[in-house]
């Protein structure tokens, strides 16, 4: 009897125990409030809170800052998937629209640069403000506040924690946009990113909420071609009342203007610890991230700044399931493996002081060998620099060309009037229906194969895997019979012909990194200058950085174009004061040659792993 008692206690001990750590892991639920919260200059700001209905602990506050509206975006945290790790365990969530947007009073200016200025108002100083009325109207907080965001959130997150508030002790800026003329969203090396410069200029400047232009024609491709000169959108649709378009118009070089608008002039060093996260296959902002860590890094002796780079395009790892990208299978799930091993760490011990704050300072995917890696520096530094070379017959090679011929070359024309598509047509709009935006970066290049406009070099079978892992640089040796060119290049991974266990990979060809030059601008992005017709000059390109794994039997491919329509505008190829000034009569063909011998070797540097 005395053992059945005893029993009974233990049993009832035992369900008390798994009692109280079901109470203590029960899902937390959240109330909702909103605010108009007052800034310096009496503007107000539209504000959407979350704060858990039960709570053992002051909270820290994470806050998101957007131009596309609060209201309908900010659902509950525990039901949206980039927040469901962090709210498990419990925050106070803010979002918020920006000046001049949705219903936020105020006027909205693209990209408004921080000043630092009495009297001026930007998108410090609104945080700063709202963080000041959340501390003193929030129940509850730690004191402790964090910022993110993804894409023009990312930057906001940026400019936060350029001018950090006291309270704001950590941010994650995610697919920043950085510098509009040296890459992300507008331009790209100072080529124009027309189809979505376009798109986006309107959708955010027609009205106070996001407006889709309503496009006559579902093949972008027809209807930019059919567009003409640049000035036609002004004159036929635009009529001068799209800022920002206007802005591109006015400011076809990198003047003061841009390098206003750019964080690397004022958002450079980082003042408190700054978690860059970006996509490689990302279709609106690769640059940002990259190039935001780097500058940071140059003065990071607070051991701030912090790097990740996984394989997504935009915004991807803010989803629930990230498995996969267009053909491209990542093996695991990615999302959620960023979700909880990455930001919610990051937050949790900035914010809450859990965890030992051991982060390493670079993770990325391998992509190829689809895993995760850590390392000390970023690039990794015992990368060694190899050179692709292109070579006679259509074939690279890591051994340097020793013909002295100066025909060694290879040459097409390229036509204005039948520019080479970036990707298979019909292109949709951006943001359309069945738009293909998304994953345009890992569309199996044989759409373009057999175009007499584009050149293709590649590989002999690997016989054994090859990582190259850090920045990739082109130097291409070239020559134009017209006065300016743009020169993309593509670097692409070519699968075996045959794959049985998914057919459709067979003979795939999966582009790793790309990006293009606009020439005028190969000695100064300030300074323009034309071509020599027919003169032999080195373009270096940086086509950005990787973690990539060549798979034994695939084969290695570069690919040289003079057009990526319309994703960049048209080159006219004979050089204009302003491209966005030029007349039909500007835009001529132009035979463009590829160089490949000893005084010219054209190639690719990769970062190879040891």
């Amino acid at each position: 009897m005395k053992y059945c008692y005893f029993h009974f206690f233990l049993v009832f001990l035992f369900c008390g125990f798994i009692f109280l750590d079901a109470l203590s892991q029960e899902k937390i639920t959240y109330t909702r409030s909103e605010a108009m919260i007052p800034m310096r200059d009496g503007v107000r700001l539209y504000t959407v809170i979350y704060s858990p209905r039960k709570i053992s602990e002051p909270l820290p506050m994470l806050m998101v800052r957007t131009p596309y509206g609060s209201r309908n975006r900010a659902v509950s945290p525990d039901s949206a998937a980039n927040t469901d790790a962090l709210a498990a365990e419990g925050y106070i969530f803010i979002t918020q629209d920006i000046r001049g947007r949705y219903e936020s009073e105020g006027q909205f200016v693209m990209l408004r640069p921080n000043k630092y200025e009495p009297g001026e108002v930007d998108e410090s100083t609104d945080t700063w403000d709202t963080i000041e009325w959340l501390l003193e109207n929030i129940k509850n907080h730690n004191g402790r506040v964090g910022q993110m965001g993804v894409s023009y959130m990312g930057w906001t997150s940026l400019c936060s924690a350029a001018n950090p508030h006291p309270a704001m002790k950590a941010v994650s800026e995610q697919a920043t946009c950085s510098d509009m003329f040296l890459g992300d969203d507008f331009h790209h090396n100072g080529a124009f990113r027309l189809a979505y410069g376009f798109e986006y200029s309107y959708m955010t400047e027609a009205a106070k909420v996001n407006t889709f232009f309503p496009f006559d024609d579902y093949d972008q491709y027809t209807w930019f071609l059919n567009l003409g000169p640049l000035s036609n959108v002004n004159r036929l649709y635009f009529h001068d009342k799209i800022p920002t378009w206007n802005n591109y118009m006015q400011h076809p070089d990198y003047d003061d203007f841009w390098k206003s608008q750019s964080t690397l002039f004022y958002a450079n060093v980082a003042r408190i610890p700054i978690l860059h996260v970006g996509g490689v296959w990302d279709q609106e902002d690769l640059f940002g991230p990259q190039l935001m860590y780097a500058k940071m890094e140059e003065t990071d002796k607070n051991n701030y700044n912090y790097f990740c780079l996984g394989p997504w395009n935009h915004g991807m790892w803010t989803n629930a399931d990230a498995t996969s990208i267009g053909a491209y299978r990542m093996g695991s799930n990615t999302s959620a493996y960023f979700q909880q091993e990455i930001q919610k760490k990051w937050f949790d011990y900035w914010l809450k002081g859990k965890g030992d704050g051991r982060f390493p300072e670079a993770i990325t995917f391998q992509t190829g060998n689809n895993r995760w890696q850590t390392f000390d520096s970023w690039p990794p530094s015992n990368a060694v620099k190899r050179a692709l070379y292109l070579r006679e017959g259509g074939k690279v090679s890591f051994d340097r060309p020793d013909a002295q011929d100066a025909r060694a070359y290879d040459e097409y024309v390229s036509d204005p009037k039948k520019p080479v598509p970036y990707r298979s047509r019909p292109i949709e709009t951006t943001y359309g229906p069945g738009s293909r935006w998304d994953t345009w970066l890992v569309e199996d290049q044989r759409f373009v194969e057999g175009r007499p406009d584009v050149l293709t070099w590649k590989s002999e079978v690997l016989t054994e895997d090859l990582t190259v892992t850090g920045t990739i640089v082109a130097s291409l040796f070239a020559s134009t019979s017209g006065s300016d060119a743009d020169w993309v290049v593509k670097l692409i991974d070519v699968y075996p012909g045959q794959d049985s266990i998914r057919p459709a990979m067979g003979g795939y060809q999966l582009m790793i990194a790309s990006e293009v030059l606009r020439a005028r601008y190969r000695n100064s992005f300030e300074k323009p200058e034309p071509l020599i017709p027919e003169k032999v000059e080195e373009y270096t390109i940086d086509l950005h950085q990787v973690n990539h794994t060549f798979l034994m039997g695939h084969c290695i491919m570069v690919q040289v174009q003079s057009s990526w329509f319309p994703i960049i505008d048209m080159n006219p190829q004979q050089y204009v004061k302003s491209i966005y000034d030029a007349i039909s009569d500007d835009y001529k063909k132009a035979v463009q040659r590829v160089f490949r011998n000893s005084a010219y070797p054209s190639c690719i540097v990769l970062p190879v792993m040891k």
